[in-house]
């Protein structure tokens, strides 16, 4: 044993309590201070992201018979100019084979201890990870260090905290003994060990390629499995830093650099499809379009898939006790990182006679209004607008907020960020339509795009809220109402959707968040995804539990 199964053993067991209790707990610290993370870590790892910069990554000892590849563009403008070695299937495959039986023999306190070291190494370089999370995911900075750091993080660590407590769920051996009447015992020595499944591929996104990608990384590598990470070619250097840091402390530990490998491409030049084609890949997590995770799960073969794809997610308002702080709360959902989450909300339902609220009645227009008059006020100050929505990733999305103005009434226009002129940005495209006009709002429009949809009632909002979740899938919904029955009836209805749901949010806890150890992200149960993170599921089924066994003397 390495020694790291006991230096980290503490985190591992407040991680797997945190989990059992679902109370609010995280290992890596949130806020990106001094204080935590060291005086000088922010310029540290601001001047550690401008020394990648036109540059090649240096992967020791990575197999690469291709020509490097990059072409990671900032959405804040800089082009990144950062190669990154390539390699052909065969050789991440063979090169992939050739380290597997070395970590497979490896005992699940070893893998254990040694993905644990990892995540405390990503924790130490927070800083230089937030920045290259912003430049390539157009988060902003404050967002970035948390999402793409500590949040990520935590996700992984939870993964690990679930796959140790899996593989030593079953004891490493027993005597068995069974009685024979008046006969001597039947007696057998009986051994288990945990026997991975293969190589396990993880198909990073363009928007969250940490946060996205820990989960299924540290799943697969806790269970004995080797790792082939596919970055987006958009978002390569968030995994390639991961990669890094993973090769270091397996060589540092003995083991072969290999077990970790980085699948990077150029746009228009992908390799995921052969990677997901290929008979040795035995594990796949995705993260990505509903359209390509179709097509990935028929062509995966016998591979185990795992993804998290579109929805559609839903708020429903049937009447509050705090508008102004509804109001507030639903503006910041919109807004946040310009809606390019997979959990923030598309579609408002509201009846068309209004709602009951703190303030008098409000008719339909009365509520849209005050959520659009509430992302101005949010939006108002440029700094603060910069960073709360950050910058758009992908340049599809602003075609799609132009496509999006002629289905509906628009309520508020999507405009620039003031101060942001080198980046791509929009904040929120607000329109009211009727519930009759669901090809406006019943399918997925990735971005800062919004509908406020006037139904009969209440009732109404949530049966379609939940059809469109069983549909096309969701990941979150949120109520907004004071009679208790009804917010029951809601909650059993979104539970049969699959949906997880948020009730009367007004304070700073939003729809689009989800906490580790507390709240499972996706719960596999509708189209959005067919796995959960993080539950035994998403861990179990990624190694076997192998038996020899041999009489003994009574």
């Amino acid at each position: 044993m390495t020694g790291l199964f006991e230096r980290h053993q503490p985190t591992l067991q407040a991680a797997t309590d945190a989990a059992a209790k679902r109370d609010y707990w995280s290992a890596y610290p949130e806020v990106p201070s001094g204080k935590i993370y060291g005086e000088t870590a922010k310029d540290d790892g601001l001047a550690a992201y401008k020394a990648r910069l036109s540059q090649p990554f240096d992967l020791p000892g990575h197999p690469a018979d291709e020509s490097p590849v990059g072409m990671e563009v900032s959405p804040f403008g800089p082009t990144l100019g950062i190669t990154y070695p390539a390699a052909s299937v065969d050789l991440h495959i063979s090169a992939s084979r050739a380290a597997a039986p070395q970590w497979a023999s490896a005992s699940p306190e070893v893998r254990t201890g040694i993905c644990l070291e990892i995540l405390a190494r990503l924790n130490a370089r927070s800083f230089e990870m937030a920045n290259a999370v912003m430049h390539t995911t157009g988060q902003a900075f404050a967002m970035a260090f948390q999402a793409g750091g500590p949040h990520a993080q935590d996700r992984g660590l939870e993964a690990v905290a679930y796959a140790y407590a899996e593989m030593t769920r079953t004891p490493l051996q027993a005597i068995w003994t069974k009685p024979q009447g008046r006969g001597e015992p039947i007696v057998m020595e009986k051994h288990w060990r945990i026997f991975p499944r293969g190589i396990s591929l993880v198909v990073g996104c363009n928007t969250f390629p940490t946060w996205n990608s820990y989960p299924g990384l540290f799943a697969s590598l806790a269970t004995g499995n080797t790792v082939i990470v596919k970055p987006h070619p958009a978002a390569i250097l968030p995994l390639a830093l991961t990669v890094e840091i993973a090769r270091q402390v397996l060589v540092e530990e003995g083991f072969a650099a290999d077990i970790v490998l980085l699948a990077a491409d150029a746009p228009d030049a992908e390799i995921t499809k052969d990677l997901v084609r290929h008979p040795a890949i035995a594990i796949i997590d995705y993260t990505g379009s509903n359209s390509f995770g179709s097509w990935v799960r028929e062509n995966a073969g016998s591979a185990d898939v795992y993804t998290e794809e579109a929805g559609v997610n839903s708020i429903v308002i049937g009447a509050t006790d705090n508008f102004a702080g509804m109001c507030s709360n639903i503006a910041f959902s919109l807004s946040l990182y310009s809606g390019q989450m997979c959990t923030a909300p598309q579609d408002i339902f509201v009846p068309r006679g209004g709602i009951e609220t703190d303030e008098g009645h409000k008719n339909f227009d009365e509520v849209a209004s005050g959520i659009a008059a509430a992302v101005d006020a949010l939006l108002a100050d440029p700094a603060r607008a910069a960073g709360i929505c950050g910058a758009i990733a992908n340049p599809a999305t602003l075609a799609r907020i132009a496509a999006a103005r002629s289905v509906g009434r628009v309520l508020r226009e999507s405009m620039p960020v003031e101060g942001l002129e080198e980046a791509r940005t929009a904040t929120p495209l607000i329109l009211a339509v009727d519930a009759a006009d669901t090809d406006a709002y019943g399918e997925e429009r990735f971005g800062p795009i919004a509908f406020v949809v006037a139904v009969d009632n209440v009732t109404e909002g949530v049966n379609r809220a939940a059809e469109l979740a069983e549909r096309k899938g969701a990941i979150t919904a949120a109520l907004y109402e004071t009679d208790e029955a009804r917010i029951l009836g809601a909650a059993d209805r979104f539970a049969a959707a699959g949906v997880n749901l948020s009730v009367n949010l007004t304070g700073g806890i939003y729809v689009n968040q989800s906490a580790a150890f507390s709240d499972f992200h996706v719960t596999g149960a509708n189209p959005a995804g067919n796995a959960s993170l993080t539950d035994a599921a998403f861990v179990a089924n990624r190694f076997r539990v192998v038996m020899w066994r041999r009489p003994v003397a009574a």
